[in-house]
């Protein structure tokens, strides 16, 4: 029974504080092992054992973490895993967090390949200017891999598959280990010399680890790629796979079918193209024939016309149309001769003298009727003018206005008086009337 100075755990507090402990007490390290008891459930999580000869761990590598994994790894595999310790609480077991995981042993072959290839693209071995082109219909192909492997059936059949007039030169060598090296090098200095009519060199293997595919990452298989004397395209591993040689050779290619496929045409496309231009040369056979008898038709009309009957007829035609136009030109000729005489007759007849004689009694009698309308025109306007002068002159006379009552006032000079005040007292005013006069005195005021 528990006294009051004991502090009881809950197994998930122990558990928790355990992980704690683990956590903090070891930092991220590096572990190399065997896998054993690989499970890979639909998560895409994976759940392994991590052991030696004297001890095992568990171990899990999340999703995120396994994705750039390459290969994948299988039970059996010797791997090296950057991990973090912990403890998984809901079982209490410890179990590495893994982080990274590469193959054991591959990680000095890694730092040997980046340093080759620093060390060769800096000299410029896999410049794109060196770069050599490759023949778009090689008459024979070379092919270096291993006479056993699956690589060079996958090649012979995409060959026979694509273009099977290409001759295919097969140089077996070993791909892998310490004598696969020197023999790729070889067989890419002596197979040019052993096939003049080679022009193209595939250099293939299939897939496998970094250290299987090492012999294509050493130097000297490098150089032996640029110095050979025919372009060489590469196909080794898989697409995630590259190489040394990948690098320096001429073409790369994923794998060792996409090797066969770069290197030689397709004879599928070379029979629709030769589809193709069988239509076209139709085409133009048709277009030929329809100019040339386009052209047999024009050199019919040309003969129609230059023949001696047809010139003939031409002839007559335009005798035709010329006589047409002379009688036109005689009609009118006499037409204009006509109009001539006829105006020369109107002339002649116009200067006769009987005529001019005729013409000016006309004359004169028509001057004579209008001198004579002038006359009794005129003596009739001065009448009438008289009239008018007479009834004005008449309005003025002085007697008219003394017949009305009216009386004429003149001094003793004889002087018309206008103002009563021009006759002084006393004086006699002569008054005549419309009969007789009458003497008269102006009184004195």
């Amino acid at each position: 029974m528990a006294t009051a100075q004991q502090t009881v755990y809950a197994v998930s507090e122990l558990s928790e504080m355990l992980r704690g402990l683990v956590e903090d007490s070891l930092p991220s390290l590096w572990v190399e092992g065997e896998i054993s008891n690989l499970a890979r459930p639909a998560s895409g999580h994976w759940y392994f054992t991590l052991k030696d000869s004297g001890a095992q761990l568990r171990c899990v590598m999340f999703r995120k973490a396994n994705y750039l994994v390459r290969p994948q790894p299988r039970d059996g595999d010797q791997v090296r895993v950057r991990a973090q310790a912990s403890v998984y609480v809901a079982r209490g077991d410890l179990q590495l967090i893994c982080e990274a995981m590469e193959p054991a042993g591959q990680g000095a072959l890694l730092l040997a390949y980046e340093r080759l290839k620093a060390r060769l693209q800096a000299e410029g071995l896999f410049d794109a200017a060196i770069k050599r082109p490759i023949p778009p219909v090689p008459r024979a192909i070379g092919l270096i891999t291993s006479a056993s492997g699956a690589a060079v059936q996958d090649v012979l059949t995409a060959l026979s598959r694509r273009f099977p007039l290409t001759t295919v030169h097969l140089l077996p060598v070993p791909v892998q280990g310490a004598e696969a090296a020197p023999a790729i090098v070889k067989a890419l200095q002596h197979l040019p010399v052993r096939a003049p009519a080679v022009e193209l060199i595939l250099l293939v293997r299939g897939g496998g680890s970094l250290e299987d595919l090492w012999a294509f990452n050493e130097e000297a298989v490098a150089r032996a790629i640029r110095a050979c004397r025919v372009p060489v395209i590469s196909g080794i591993g898989h697409e995630v796979d590259f190489t040394i040689a990948d690098f320096a050779a001429d073409l790369r290619a994923p794998t060792p079918t996409a090797a066969a496929e770069l290197a030689s045409p397709d004879i599928a496309d070379w029979r629709r193209r030769i589809d193709q231009l069988g239509q076209a040369l139709a085409r133009l056979q048709r277009q030929a024939q329809q100019q040339s008898a386009l052209r047999l038709q024009r050199a019919n009309q040309r003969l129609i016309a230059l023949h001696p009957g047809r010139r003939l007829q031409d002839r007559a035609q335009r005798l035709d149309e010329l006589e047409s136009r002379l009688q036109r030109a005689l009609r009118q000729h006499l037409d204009l001769r006509r109009a001539r005489w006829s105006a020369l007759q109107a002339r002649l007849l116009a200067t006769r003298p009987q005529l001019r004689i005729n013409q000016a009694r006309s004359e004169c009698l028509r001057l004579q009727t209008r001198l004579q309308q002038a006359t009794v025109l005129q003596l009739r306007s001065r009448r009438d003018r008289l009239d008018q002068i007479e009834a004005l002159l008449a309005s003025f006379n002085p007697q008219a206005v003394l017949q009305r009552g009216y009386a004429i006032a003149r001094d003793a000079d004889g002087r018309v008086l206008m103002d009563a005040d021009a006759v002084t007292a006393g004086t006699a005013v002569d008054l005549q009337l419309a009969r007789g006069r009458l003497r008269l005195v102006k009184p004195a005021d």
